[in-house]
């Protein structure tokens, strides 16, 4: 599938970096909702529920954010007591604006998402440049605009 072509790294931590500094930059308070499931995600257990934990991200809430391209890190305080946080970029399922409920889902980062997106643009059998004097309609994208 790769045909030579450079891979690009994930696009999760860059969504996840550009839409919290838009939520902060218009006075909103970001939060995110983690998959508490996953490996290598770090929070105190009492404040997961059914599987997921809601973190304030917010600059003001929390001490040492760093969203990096795998892992956010930061110090939060839960009950009054200051815990480490770490989250894999992986384990975050959506970022949501408090004030407004705006949000945006993270898509996940997979081989499949690819493989279809290679085929829209060179769709297979398209190589020769004949066909039918007919073509039939090509299957719409699958991306569509969250508001």
């Amino acid at each position: 599938m790769n045909d030579g072509q450079p891979r690009m790294t994930s696009k999760r931590p860059y969504l996840l970096r550009a839409l919290h500094a838009w939520i902060a930059d218009n006075g909103m308070t970001p939060h995110l909702v983690v998959d508490a499931t996953r490996p290598g995600v770090q929070v105190p257990a009492f404040a997961v529920s059914d599987g997921r934990v809601v973190l304030n991200v917010a600059d003001r809430a929390v001490v040492g954010l760093e969203m990096g391209n795998d892992l956010i890190t930061f110090t939060a305080r839960f009950g009054g007591v200051s815990h480490p946080v770490r989250v894999p970029v992986s384990a975050v399922l959506l970022i949501y604006a408090r004030e407004t409920g705006h949000a945006m889902a993270l898509p996940e980062d997979a081989e499949g998402v690819e493989a279809e997106l290679d085929d829209a643009i060179d769709p297979p059998g398209d190589d020769d440049g004949g066909g039918d004097a007919s073509p039939t309609p090509k299957r719409g994208g699958h991306l569509r605009i969250v508001k």
